[in-house]
């Protein structure tokens, strides 16, 4: 029972963490992009440009570790040449005409899908279980409305309960396969920019 329990916050753990990384790469990726290539007339833009497509490499990286150790789906890793010994500008012409770098930029922007997904998924099978739990204990402090019933007995209140231990129930099951799915994305992801 204790290993369920375990799983069930570890997946929650990770379908928070996929909200928040599709978040961040969405962010980081469209500010920096668009300042870089905006000052790339400069000389500080190219420099801006290389660094911020570089990054794609350690953020893929993060993502199997991450699928690994909540999801403990492998991954093939992710090879991608680093050349050495070239100058500034080689380098750049290298890191922007290399197409897997913006297809890594977009794969991971688009992340931003799956984590709001993953936020909506937390809300319905973490937080409403909890709610409709807690129903005999706050109906009378605070209206409550659920599936257009009003709860205002402490009869309607042990239905709403029930209906929190049935859907808590069904967490337990659906957490883990949308864990699954959400974790798919880094594999399937890693397998197109390898091709």
């Amino acid at each position: 029972m204790n290993l369920m329990k375990l799983h069930f916050i570890q997946n929650g753990y990770f379908l928070l963490l996929t909200f928040a990384t599709g978040l961040f790469y969405f962010c980081f990726y469209l500010v920096a992009l668009v300042f870089s290539l905006s000052l790339s007339f400069t000389v500080i833009g190219v420099p801006l440009v290389i660094h911020v497509l570089s990054t794609t490499t350690t953020f893929i990286q993060f993502e199997r570790t991450q699928t690994k150790i909540y999801t403990d789906i492998t991954t093939p890793p992710y090879n991608k040449e680093v050349t050495k010994n070239v100058s500034v500008w080689n380098q750049a012409k290298l890191e922007l005409t290399d197409r897997r770098n913006w297809r890594a930029v977009f794969l991971l922007m688009q992340k931003i899908v799956i984590g709001l997904a993953s936020l909506v998924s937390l809300v319905i099978l973490y937080v409403a279980p909890i709610a409709f739990l807690c129903a005999p204990l706050v109906y009378r402090f605070i209206d409550m409305n659920v599936f257009f019933i009003q709860v205002d007995t402490f009869a309607k209140s042990i239905f709403i309960m029930a209906i929190g231990a049935m859907l808590t129930v069904i967490s337990f099951k659906l957490l883990d396969v949308l864990a699954k799915i959400f974790g798919g994305y880094t594999s399937s992801m890693i397998q197109k920019l390898n091709r």
